[in-house]
């Protein structure tokens, strides 16, 4: 078995189906605690990625996440939640998946096979010199992804890849590889399970580390979050409360007049001085 298919090596548990319930989630549990430590040991490589990931986004840069399957889907959520956690617009942070918005909740046969769509893909959202493309693939060798990174090379934009598989072709096709070797899945294979979980701790690792970069955080609070629902209209408030030492409905008030909790603050405190 050549190095980079590790992780469809066979699974250490045996006889799946004759276990109780329980030893079937200890298992999936034993296994589940390999993958921080795989992370933590990608560190350094993420360190590279996301500091110049952020050199490009305060250049006006946008960054990318592409992927088949899993993989795709992880990227587009993680994308997802960057405008409501952080208050950026749509469009800085996108997601693509082989076979497009239809692959996120039904598979699409042979998507991931195409090695131009990615560029394709890619070309869509007028794709230039200051952007970012991370790859993201369990195995490291889809095609759709592979094809992507080595054009995106060829122009001269900056690309990075999130993979398992040590060794594996996506590594040698990015600038920044990070490989989180998680070892055999639990059913072996099913790359949805650690191999998943590693790429979304990574991808929020990127994601939360460069708007941290770009001054989306204060302190530690999501101070340009969007007050989307009462729950986090009743967090702002809290944060504008302690933010400015004041009433919950004098806080409320303000950040309703001001749309956000950073402005609430900083607004009311240029008021005072």
């Amino acid at each position: 078995m050549s190095m980079y298919r590790i992780i469809e090596s066979e699974s250490r548990h045996r006889d799946l189906e004759h276990k109780t319930t329980r030893q079937l989630l200890e298992g999936i549990n034993s296994e589940d605690q390999r993958v921080a430590d795989a992370v933590a040991q990608a560190i350094p490589a993420i360190e590279g990625a996301v500091d110049a990931i952020a050199e490009h986004m305060k250049r006006g840069g946008r960054l990318f996440y592409i992927g088949a399957g899993t993989s795709g889907r992880l990227g587009i959520v993680d994308a997802s939640e960057c405008p409501p956690t952080f208050g950026v617009p749509h469009g800085l942070v996108v997601g693509s998946t082989a076979g497009g918005d239809t692959a996120i909740r039904k598979a699409v046969e042979f998507a991931e096979d195409d090695t131009e769509q990615g560029w394709r893909d890619l070309q869509e959202h007028a794709i230039g010199a200051d952007d970012t493309v991370i790859g993201i693939a369990a195995s490291g060798t889809t095609p759709y992804v592979i094809g992507a990174l080595e054009r995106c090379n060829a122009e001269g934009i900056l690309t990075a890849c999130i993979t398992c598989n040590p060794g594996s072709p996506v590594t040698q096709a990015a600038k920044h590889p990070i490989v989180a070797a998680v070892g055999p899945e639990f059913v072996t294979g099913s790359t949805r399970m650690k191999s998943g979980t590693a790429q979304k701790l990574i991808l929020n690792m990127i994601s939360t580390s460069v708007m941290i970069k770009l001054g989306r955080v204060k302190g530690n609070r999501m101070v340009d979050m969007q007050l989307s629902n009462n729950k986090l209209i009743d967090r702002g408030t809290r944060m504008v409360m302690e933010g400015l030492g004041i009433g919950y409905e004098e806080a409320n008030e303000l950040l309703k007049k001001h749309g956000s909790v950073r402005k609430a603050v900083e607004g009311n405190r240029k008021a005072e001085s």
